[in-house]
């Protein structure tokens, strides 16, 4: 499998994930620089976190008129998965392609630690090396990371089982019913606040979150390879 790891002007997080794919997962994978205008030839992206332009305008607004997003979009619609960590939540959330916004945390301060996620549906291209309701420990390093949507917009997500991980025990942020990440209704496009390729190995204090990206390729092979 060939994941594709987005570069904005602005991630800090693109190495990271780069370095689970290729290190822990042992899986081909690129960086795309954000004004590429083809992304057929890789089989997942990858949206990090960081500082995409400065988080000027609003986080995530100017990533998303990259060039690179357009092809994000195709990805999604073709069935790709498409993952976005913490400023790339931000980034998928602008682009349309996850419900919801994100605000500033509810203390107004970032915050950098270890935080304790309840996996709410291991049913997905993203979770299913997990056991549901497993609770798992990941960083989080953001300073809007507040989950919110309009009333409607929530209930659909628990009607067709969108919430994918809750805050267990304390929520950091204040987001709406402890929700740290969701999924499409399609399930194929995740975004996420916390940060599971700096959970890749015992030594970096977990290796939670190379479940997530065992779970891709687990999908992947099964649909593809016979």
């Amino acid at each position: 499998m060939k994941f594709a790891v987005l570069v904005f002007p602005g991630s800090n997080c693109d190495i990271d994930m780069y370095h689970a794919i290729k290190d822990e997962l042992g899986e081909e994978v690129e960086y795309v620089w954000h004004d590429a205008t083809d992304l057929s030839g890789f089989d997942g992206i990858l949206v990090p976190g960081g500082f995409s332009y400065g988080d000027y305008l609003r986080c995530g607004a100017m990533a998303n008129q990259s060039n690179v997003m357009a092809e994000v979009k195709k990805a999604a619609e073709a069935g790709k998965p498409v993952l976005g960590v913490c400023n790339g939540f931000q980034i998928l959330t602008e682009a349309g392609l996850l419900p919801g916004a994100l605000l500033r945390n509810q203390n107004l301060k970032f915050m950098c630690r270890t935080v304790e996620l309840k996996v709410e549906n291991n049913n997905t291209l993203f979770t299913n090396q997990y056991e549901q309701g497993q609770t798992i420990n990941i960083p989080i390093a953001h300073g809007e990371g507040n989950y919110y949507c309009d009333d409607e917009t929530l209930a659909k997500l628990k009607e067709n089982n969108q919430i994918v991980f809750t805050y267990s025990g304390e929520n950091p942020n204040g987001s709406l019913v402890d929700i740290a990440g969701i999924i499409n209704e399609r399930g194929n496009v995740l975004g996420m606040m916390p940060h599971p390729e700096r959970a890749v190995h015992e030594l970096l204090g977990s290796d939670d979150g190379l479940a997530l990206f065992k779970s891709i390729v687990k999908q992947w092979r099964e649909s593809h390879v016979s």
